[in-house]
């Protein structure tokens, strides 16, 4: 609870500076994230900050820093993620709402105010690029499933500090976060084959999205390695509806099949609606892998086998990214790719 202080209004560097008994410059630095004081004067302020209530000046701070203390949290595809009026849409892709939750929980505790923009139009990019250009955000994390998004490149353009969830489509100097999304393809590969299934199928996200071409050919290679030459494939659009649509194809083209690999958790889940519809027994006839490891893989039935994306991590990093790229603008683009990991479930 934050201390009463003689004079009326808000709490001040002053009265921080009076309860951690130390100079009012000494706060003003803390506050200013500034790395010349000592630790145990920087805890002393901290302590008193809480302790008084008080909230730093963000309009005046910004002209001290150069810096608004703003990030853009921009996110792009959502129209195409199964988000319509489609049977499966109460299966809206959870993907987004975990990425962008992280990130906003990411954010705040380094003292950055994000601001969340849709940019699905030209329109919209138009107005996060304004938004950035005249000084209202420091810089950018963007989501997106566009292979072919044109932002990226008006970022780069732009030179506003940027970091992407996942590969670029195009080949740009931008700092990512990833997944190593072929070695996903291998795990769902590794479990099928160990659990003795001959007639594997997949089912693709869009070719042109690195990382459903990339877990694909992890999937394909592996199978191939252990002898299975051909895998029929039918690309959806990470939707749940495209899953469903895929499957009904694969069981055509395949009537015996006995597991299917699909992209994400939304397209497994529309996978496994045709297949009990057709009266297949999941695991026992078809056995059945998603990709994610999203809340709705845990309460499906039977509960999805899938592949994780540490979403959390890769988000907390893509935050950290961001910061030493603001601190150091001729920091070169960099990259981390985090390892997955096989989540098993009923379904396989």
């Amino acid at each position: 609870m934050s201390q009463e202080f003689p004079h009326r209004g808000s709490p001040t560097l002053e009265d921080v500076a009076r309860v951690a008994g130390v100079s009012r410059a000494t706060v003003s630095r803390v506050v200013n994230g500034k790395q010349d004081v000592g630790e145990k004067f920087a805890v002393l302020v901290r302590d008193a900050i809480a302790a008084t209530g008080y909230v730093p000046n963000r309009a005046a701070r910004s002209l001290v820093t150069g810096r608004a203390g703003t990030v853009v949290v921009v996110v792009s595809g959502l129209s195409e993620a199964g988000t319509g009026s489609s049977p499966g849409a109460d299966f809206d892709d959870p993907f987004f709402g975990r990425v962008v939750s992280g990130l906003l929980r990411a954010l705040r505790p380094r003292d950055l105010d994000p601001v969340l923009m849709l940019a699905e139009t030209d329109e919209d990019r138009n107005r996060v690029l304004a938004f950035l250009r005249n000084g209202s955000a420091d810089g950018a994390l963007l989501v997106t499933t566009h292979s072919d998004d044109p932002l990226p490149a008006l970022l780069v353009e732009a030179g506003v500090p940027l970091v992407t969830f996942a590969r670029p489509g195009l080949s740009l100097p931008v700092s990512f976060v990833d997944v190593a999304n072929r070695d996903g393809g291998v795990l769902a590969a590794q479990r099928l084959l160990a659990l003795d299934r001959g007639a594997v199928v997949t089912i693709s996200g869009p070719l042109d999205v690195p990382a459903a071409h990339d877990r694909l050919t992890g999937f394909r290679d592996h199978l191939a390695r252990s002898g299975q030459a051909y895998v029929p494939t039918v690309a959806g659009d990470f939707s749940f509806e495209s899953g469903a649509v895929a499957m009904r194809l694969l069981l055509g083209e395949v009537p015996q099949l006995d597991g299917v690999f699909a992209a994400n958790d939304l397209m497994a889940l529309g996978a496994m609606r045709v297949l009990q519809e057709a009266g297949r027994r999941i695991p026992e006839d078809v056995a059945v892998i998603g990709f994610d490891d999203s809340k709705i893989a845990a309460v499906s039935s039977p509960g999805l086998t899938s592949v994780r994306q540490p979403i959390e991590g890769m988000v907390v990093e893509m935050a950290t990214i961001l910061l030493d790229l603001l601190a150091d603008p001729t920091r070169r683009a960099t990259s981390v790719i985090f390892e997955p990991t096989l989540t098993v479930r009923g379904s396989a």
